[in-house]
């Protein structure tokens, strides 16, 4: 990486991280736009790159179901059976008139999309809502998104200083098992500390588990998007971000932890 794109990420990082922790404590309204401005562009932008693979995604179809999911998840207006129901009725009818390509690809990259974006992006809401207290949940996004943000970073910089076994070559060349070690056992100490700074209230084994789950699945969902990008040859999910790539890009643990942490939440803490 260029000192350049160095210097850029950091200084979006000054001015975004601020932000994204004060909606993530408010939370309401500001959060749910929040959350669905991550699912909408990351959904785009995995449609997007997703066409080189010679796709035809339904597109517009697709973005409005992913904010019909994360709504739903936040004013629950139907059931979400009948809501997945309709929007698989809905993609399989409009593609007798479009003649784009295979119709297999299409509906399956768009439903793709929809679950793994859609789907993942209402989890963090989920999270939000559904298990605590509303401020305390709100210290909750906090503390697994600044751990995802150091476990992200302890795995660069441990990588570039120790890294000699590559973890997954095929996917991403440049990660290593130490990078993803160092990221594994920062995420438990962060989590650590955030039990002792804002999560007074959850027990100590429920944190560690939160922050094994970002070091390990976290850190997956990183190499499936890569995964992705590989498949589809391009390097970043889009440039919307100066340093940091796509909004697909800075989010893809996030987005992978956030049902995981979610089940843990439900089945073994509870509301």
């Amino acid at each position: 990486m260029s000192k350049n794109n160095t210097f850029k990420r950091v200084v979006v990082s000054i001015i975004f991280i601020p932000g994204i922790l004060y909606l993530s404590y408010f939370g309401r309204v500001p959060f749910l736009l929040f959350v669905l401005a991550i699912g909408l562009v990351s959904f785009y932008e995995f449609m997007s790159f997703s066409k080189l693979k010679k796709n035809s995604p339904q597109i517009v179809v697709g973005l409005i179901s992913v904010a019909a999911i994360i709504l739903n998840k936040s004013l629950k207006f139907v059931e979400f059976y009948d809501l997945i129901l309709a929007v698989v009725v809905l993609l399989s009818l409009l593609e007798l008139f479009r003649n784009k390509g295979s119709a297999i690809h299409n509906i399956g990259i768009t439903l793709l999309g929809l679950f793994y974006i859609g789907l993942f992006a209402s989890s963090i809401l989920a999270i939000r809502e559904n298990f605590f207290i509303y401020e305390r949940g709100g210290f909750v996004i906090i503390a697994i998104i600044v751990t995802i943000w150091i476990c992200d970073s302890a795995a660069f910089f441990g990588g570039i200083s120790l890294g000699k076994h590559k973890l997954f070559p095929r996917v991403s060349p440049k990660k290593s098992w130490e990078g993803a070690i160092f990221g594994f056992v920062f995420s438990i100490f962060t989590m650590i500390a955030a039990k002792y700074i804002i999560l007074e209230f959850m027990q100590l084994n429920h944190v560690i588990i939160i922050g094994v789950i970002i070091g390990t699945i976290g850190q997956m969902g990183d190499l499936i998007e890569s995964l992705f990008k590989r498949d589809a040859g391009v390097k970043d999910s889009s440039n919307l971000i100066p340093g940091h790539g796509g909004i697909f890009d800075r989010f893809d643990s996030l987005l992978v932890a956030s049902p995981a942490i979610f089940l843990y939440l439900r089945f073994f803490v509870g509301s």
